[in-house]
């Protein structure tokens, strides 16, 4: 399997390295990259073979699309037409596969990916929908692909891509929000900035790492530390009261709205301008 990258971005980069921990060969990448000083960081880097247009990318056997959602139709309305047994990979938040095809003149073997930033060091969690034109092989292909920066899920339906930006696309997010939070929380009860971070950050990994080793559900876990009457118990009363759990659920909605929002409005921008143009 040969590999083209349109973008050399940051997740890009996590891609490419993850790919080559695995084993991956160095001359069977290829990057389209428009700055400079990013080629040629990604050419000492990585050792791949770095250049400004697209022209050898667009040979391979995955063609991965990770350039900005915002710049998705410019970049890919001045690519020449694939071969039908090319598979293109986009991991661009909120461009719907229709109409990427549509931008590359009706091209059907297409994957979208919903990657999120603990890819970056190898930890991602990514979701994964396939059109029907994609075979057997080709998911194969996807799948190895993102699973070299973390796990992978499958969803059957697009609109699931939504649901899955607003959990582990937005989530870090979230986590950082509430790191944010209980590291201020640990600072105002006395503790020094570094103290509490060092306490809080721990204490995230720790309960992460224990939550994918231990086959109980979150529930569960959070039952086994919180004793009847104990410190444990006082504070998620607290948290209850303040109503936490609606508030997360609110902001997951409201992240997958965005999602689906984001997917109208480029659709949106295509027909249109399309219309200018007949």
């Amino acid at each position: 399997m040969k590999l083209g990258f349109i973008g050399g971005g940051n997740m890009a980069a996590a891609m490419i390295g993850g790919l080559l921990k695995r084993g991956f060969v160095a001359k069977d990448i290829n990057v389209a990259e428009p700055q400079s000083e990013r080629r040629a960081w990604l050419t000492h880097e990585f050792g791949v073979h770095v250049e400004e247009r697209a022209a050898q990318v667009l040979q391979a056997d995955v063609i991965v699309l990770s350039v900005k959602p915002q710049q998705m139709q410019d970049v890919l309305s001045q690519l020449p037409s694939l071969r039908p047994q090319q598979l293109v990979l986009s991991i661009a938040a909120g461009v719907r596969a229709a109409d990427i095809s549509r931008w590359m003149q009706g091209h059907a073997a297409i994957v979208r990916a919903m990657p999120n930033t603990p890819a970056l060091v190898g930890q991602g969690a990514t979701g994964l929908y396939a059109q029907d034109a994609v075979t057997a092989e080709q998911r194969t292909w996807a799948d190895e692909i993102m699973a070299a920066v973390g796990t992978v899920v499958w969803v059957e339906r697009e609109a699931m891509i939504d649901a899955v930006t607003a959990i582990s696309g937005s989530g870090p997010a979230y986590v950082f929000y509430f790191i944010e939070a209980l590291e201020a929380a640990g600072i105002a009860l006395g503790l020094s900035p570094e103290t509490s971070r060092q306490l809080t950050v721990q204490t995230f990994l720790g309960a992460a790492t224990l939550a994918t080793q231990d086959t109980a559900s979150p529930a569960e876990l959070r039952t086994r530390v919180t004793s009847k009457g104990g410190t444990t118990e006082r504070g998620v009363m607290a948290l209850e009261e303040a109503d936490i759990k609606q508030a997360i659920a609110r902001a997951a909605h409201a992240a997958a709205a965005r999602a689906a929002e984001m997917g109208d409005l480029f659709g949106a921008k295509t027909h249109s301008d399309e219309g200018k143009s007949c």
